[in-house]
């Protein structure tokens, strides 16, 4: 009975690893297969670092097809696919390929890697790849990518056909919940878009106001009675500050401190405005104020903001 039961109970076992090897891709006998388009990708990943047009060029199919992080519309065909990266191949006449230098400073991550084959000649391999630097523990993520590609053989060698590439939104989410530091020129993007703001409620440009305040936009207003100031009361706000005549004469942000966190930013800043009035008096206003923007289609947005004055207009 024991001897039975041993048998019975060895056959479960045997059946379970076979299972586990089989949802490992272990039992297909693809291993070689498996191994030969993780390298291949991995080859990819590298070109990209290195720079390598040709290389890039020659590990895609002439009927790709996919979509790729940005892409509106499919993607077809090779040509379409170096245009999409900002690359031709090969060389436009009466010039020259720039050297490969290998990226030395750059490094990436090959993880979650899973391969399926449908047909002896066609698989699908799922993946998440890093793009960062330094290596082993070292290794510091700067974007990560979801990736699902396909991958055929013809001639004997296996080539990516197709592909599905995203920034992975999950760890973009992740990111975007801490705070960042914006690069130079979005950041003058940004104080630019502050002080236009400004200018275009001074000024009555009803059409730069449109543009800059968007439909759900919220002004914290000191009035506890009507505290919150719409889009709409805003603009209404400026024509009637260009109808009492006053014309601005000066602005100022003496200092500005800058949260961001992914397209939102968070602006604190000092501010001094000065306004003359039609009979040549000067009024001059000073405070601090929270300003909201956000970054959309390329364009800061600024849909909310509160101010607090410390110093009413004097004369």
């Amino acid at each position: 009975m024991k001897r039975i039961l041993w048998g019975v109970s060895s056959i479960a076992v045997v059946a379970a690893l076979a299972t586990w090897l089989h949802a490992q891709g272990a039992s297909d006998g693809r291993d070689a297969d498996r191994a030969a388009i993780r390298a291949h990708i991995e080859s990819i990943c590298q070109a990209f670092l290195d720079g390598d047009i040709e290389k890039i060029h020659a590990t895609h199919t002439e009927d790709w097809r996919g979509f790729l992080e940005g892409s509106r519309t499919p993607v077809k065909g090779i040509d379409a696919y170096m245009r999409a990266n900002g690359m031709t191949w090969p060389p436009p006449a009466g010039t020259t390929p720039r050297p490969v230098t290998p990226n030395a400073t750059r490094s990436f991550k090959v993880f979650d890697f899973d391969v399926h084959f449908y047909t002896p000649d066609i698989a699908v391999a799922n993946f998440f790849v890093d793009f960062g630097q330094g290596s082993g523990a070292e290794f510091k993520t700067g974007t990560r990518y979801r990736i699902m590609d396909i991958y055929v053989r013809r001639k004997g060698a296996w080539n990516q056909a197709a592909s599905h590439t995203v920034i992975d939104p999950i760890w973009r989410a992740e990111r975007d919940a801490q705070p960042g530091v914006l690069p130079p020129v979005i950041k003058q993007q940004l104080l630019d878009a502050r002080e236009a703001v400004w200018r275009a409620f001074f000024t009555n440009d009803q059409a730069m106001l449109d543009k800059l305040v968007p439909a759900e936009t919220i002004e914290l207003h000191a009035n506890l009675e009507r505290p919150f100031v719409t889009k709409s009361e805003i603009l209404e706000n400026a024509k009637r500050g260009a109808e009492r005549g006053a014309k601005l004469v000066r602005l100022e942000f003496p200092k500005t401190e800058i949260q961001a966190y992914g397209n939102t930013a968070i602006i604190y800043t000092t501010y001094l405005y000065e306004l003359e009035t039609p009979q040549g008096q000067r009024q001059t206003s000073t405070g601090s104020a929270t300003e909201v923007f956000v970054r959309r289609n390329g364009a800061w947005v600024n849909p909310g903001w509160q101010m607090a004055a410390t110093r009413e207009p004097s004369r």
